[in-house]
């Protein structure tokens, strides 16, 4: 196979050779997810835990209270296990009571220590979706992995895509392009991160501790899973919002202006769109329209820049012009 590299704007090729390239970026990008798939699947425990950390700890749960139930009798086993020993002991020395007794004591001293090893203490430890079916962990992991290998291999993705389409583009076009394809993935990377870190945790605890006490919550792995990652590909594909405007601009359908004098209909619009994320809840959506709303007012700042920056570059060219002419 030749090596892959850009077709430049001025290349003609035939509708084979097209195709041709087509089925090789294609085979390039499906390589790369498996083998990214591969070693993410070699992990995915690690990949699991690193899901599960918005979850509260078990002790707060109605799991967690039981479990410090029993970690309370545990301990109680466990100091009756002692008492009865030393009390076995102790009458085995006297010589009125038969030395059967003494060693019943022990025997049932030894029996309430193996009670209390068999109650489960660990009341402070992370709480874990549960799996309902015979095969849903294994299928859930799937989903996770491939989630994640997706998001992994999507700058990659996305350059196979540019070398591709680059052809049909104009110089122009392109200028506009290549930033596109370098601010894309790190935008939506930098919108998952957000969302792990500043949604995820808020969300959870609301929707989990809401009228905790009148429920006995069993959070299911796929639904949790599918939350949590949806929720974050949601926003990381918002947090391109930015870069969608500054090429509407660049390509003149649009200007800091126009989004100015449309505010008001942009805010409806983030609503409608946080309320089509995952979490319907008051927490949850105002966590989802809030960095929305500060992208919006990122974006007319920076397309007001950009403006201002052009009519700059326009006056000095046409300086420069005006001077070529008086000479």
């Amino acid at each position: 196979m030749p090596a892959l590299r850009p077709i430049s704007h001025e290349d003609r090729l035939s509708v084979i050779d097209h195709l041709d390239e087509l089925r090789k970026r294609m085979f390039v990008s499906a390589g790369a997810l498996f083998v990214v798939f591969c070693l993410c699947f070699a992990f995915n425990g690690q990949l699991i835990k690193v899901l599960n950390r918005a979850l509260p700890p078990a002790a707060t749960t109605g799991l967690g209270a039981q479990q410090k139930v029993n970690s309370s009798l545990g301990k109680d086993f466990a100091g009756i296990q002692a008492q009865l020993t030393a009390a076995g002991k102790q009458l085995q020395r006297v010589r009125t009571v038969p030395p059967a007794v003494g060693k019943e004591l022990e025997a049932a001293g030894a029996f309430a220590g193996h009670a209390s090893k068999l109650l489960p203490r660990d009341a402070s430890a992370q709480e874990k979706p549960i799996t309902i079916g015979v095969s849903e962990a294994f299928t859930t992991t799937l989903m996770v992995v491939g989630y994640f290998a997706l998001m992994i291999t999507l700058p990659l993705l996305l350059y196979q895509l540019y070398a591709f389409v680059i052809p049909a583009l104009s110089k122009n076009e392109r200028s506009i392009a290549v930033p596109t394809m370098i601010a894309a993935p790190l935008l939506f990377v930098a919108g998952c991160v957000f969302t792990y870190f500043a949604i995820v945790p808020p969300a959870i605890h609301f929707l989990q501790g809401y009228n905790s006490g009148d429920f006995q919550n069993l959070l299911q792995a796929k639904a949790y899973y599918k939350f949590e990652i949806f929720l974050m590909m949601g926003i990381g594909l918002a947090f391109e919002v930015p870069l969608l405007l500054l090429a509407l601009q660049k390509l003149g359908i649009i200007t800091s202006h126009t989004l100015t004098l449309n505010w008001r209909y942009a805010t409806v619009l983030i609503a409608v769109i946080a309320a089509a994320l995952p979490g319907v809840d008051p927490v949850t959506m105002f966590m989802e329209t809030l960095p929305l709303v500060v992208l919006y007012l990122s974006s007319i700042v920076l397309l007001k820049f950009v403006e201002r920056r052009n009519r700059s570059r326009l006056l000095a060219e046409a300086r420069r012009a005006t001077r070529s002419s008086g000479d």
